[in-house]
């Protein structure tokens, strides 16, 4: 059983590379996408630690943009082009970090070869799902640079109708769905859809948060449905109610624990280290 962990990071590279070798295993690879932003020179030190690569082709990532949908569908496409034999992609953060060994991490995942990992809200009163709509049914020009690009799409959005998603399917999402761990399977088919579907790409080239809701969207309407389980394995602490998860703490620590995750998010070594040492002390000695 191999993975190919895939980790997205725009910044502190040192951080980076403690996720790394907290989750290195003979089994595992790992895959760094650098936003195109960022110098890239900035985190080639990882590259001294064995088993990681970098993503060739970087996307520069706008927050809510469906440009971090595309960085993390060309990163899935260009690990998948190695023909290398992986039995699951896991997407992480850099912010992301491991409660349990590694070892502990491929045995869990060693039982459960073809399954998917992945939350979303299926609740009939989601607040989640209830305002998600907004974000394909208006136009959102996140990725775009031109001059009153918010002034235009708010122009377009009221002489326009609403637009309908363009694949016959039920919505499936929420604020955990990002980060997910996938079958090789079913990551060809979700790859294959979103390379060969121009009407679904350009539709959602217009669209914002898609990575929130597109695919568990195609993954919950695919043949794949029952080999999914509702649950990232990942603590993710949504209680302040902002735009972003909780910055989790040492104050965090005990919830942290007593999860039962594989992972958390998101954590910030510059402005809280002890969190993460307490990790590595009480949960990954």
């Amino acid at each position: 059983m191999r993975i190919a962990h895939i980790i997205m990071t725009h910044k502190n590279p040192n951080q980076l590379a403690r996720l790394i070798k907290r989750l290195h295993h003979p089994q595992f690879d790992f895959y760094i996408h650098v936003d195109n932003k960022i110098p890239i020179g900035d985190f080639k030190s990882v590259l001294d630690i064995e088993q990681v690569s970098f993503i060739k082709n970087r996307i520069t990532c706008n927050w809510g943009g469906n440009s971090f949908l595309q960085a993390i569908v060309g990163s899935v496409k260009e690990v998948l082009s190695l023909n290398k034999d992986y039995d699951f992609i896991n997407l992480l953060s850099a912010q992301d970090y491991p409660l349990t060994s590694a070892e502990n991490i491929y045995q869990y995942f060693a039982d459960k070869i073809g399954m998917n990992f992945i939350s979303y809200e299926d609740s009939h009163d989601s607040v989640w799902l209830e305002q998600a709509i907004f974000r394909y049914e208006k136009y959102h020009f996140t990725d775009f640079s031109f001059k009153w690009k918010y002034f235009a799409q708010k122009v377009l959005n009221q002489i326009t109708p609403s637009r309908k998603f363009p694949l016959p399917m039920k919505l499936y999402g929420g604020s955990k769905s990002s980060w997910w761990t996938i079958s090789k399977e079913s990551a060809i088919y979700l790859t294959e859809i979103l390379t060969d579907n121009l009407k679904l790409n350009r539709f959602l080239k217009y669209s914002w948060g898609t990575d929130e809701f597109v695919l568990t969207t195609l993954l919950m309407n695919s043949p794949f449905k029952d080999r999914t389980v509702n649950n990232n394995l990942r603590y993710i602490d949504w209680s302040e109610g902002n735009a972003h998860p909780k910055l989790l703490l040492a104050e965090d620590f005990e919830s942290i624990k007593s999860s039962n995750m594989i992972f958390a998010r998101k954590f910030d070594q510059e402005i809280d280290p002890l969190v993460l040492d307490k990790i590595d002390n009480e949960c990954l000695a």
